[in-house]
């Protein structure tokens, strides 16, 4: 997997005018239920915000690319539990994982809407609360509403952490 990763963030460095449509791609499987619990995307997205600090890529296309991707596979995934309620947890691989979709229809249950803003950080709960969501029957205009603006917060955040770790590490560089 940290090849996978390595080659990546290495192609999106070479290939700049892919990065948008990379990390649309890498955000709406980190943020797909099932797909997300594979594949650990955020450490990507991270790299690739390492990147702009130094002003390969530009931050606008990505963050937004990033936002889309990751509330297009909340969207999915809130359809998915909303369809198909209790043989969600059939599924592999949740099947494999019995504990992750009660955690987090209890999580929705106990906290709303802001389940969605804090399960959009959090590595476990990102892959469940949409379907915890749809399954609850969180009505969709409130979920969209948190799901949208998580996923521009989302994007932006992990994109900012990169940038800051590399101007850090270039700092740190300097002054040794």
């Amino acid at each position: 997997m940290e090849d996978v990763a390595r080659s990546l963030v290495d192609f999106v460095r070479d290939h700049q005018v892919w990065a948008a449509p990379v990390v649309l791609l890498l955000a709406f499987g980190e943020s797909i239920a099932f797909v997300s619990l594979l594949i650990p995307a955020w450490g990507i997205l991270v790299a690739i915000g390492a990147m702009m600090g130094p002003g390969q890529i530009n931050f606008w296309p990505v963050w937004l690319a990033g936002a889309i991707g990751a509330a297009l596979g909340d969207w999915v995934s809130y359809w998915i539990g909303f369809t198909f309620k209790d043989q969600v947890a059939s599924i592999w691989p949740l099947s494999r994982h019995p504990g992750l979709l009660p955690r987090g229809i209890a999580f929705v249950e106990k906290w709303g809407v802001p389940s969605i803003y804090i399960g959009r950080f959090f590595g476990p709960l990102r892959a469940t609360v949409p379907l915890a969501a749809g399954i609850f029957e969180m009505p969709s205009l409130r979920f969209q509403f948190a799901n949208w603006t998580s996923a521009l917060i989302w994007s932006a955040v992990l994109l900012f952490f990169g940038d800051l770790t590399s101007q850090f590490v270039q700092w740190l560089w300097r002054a040794t």
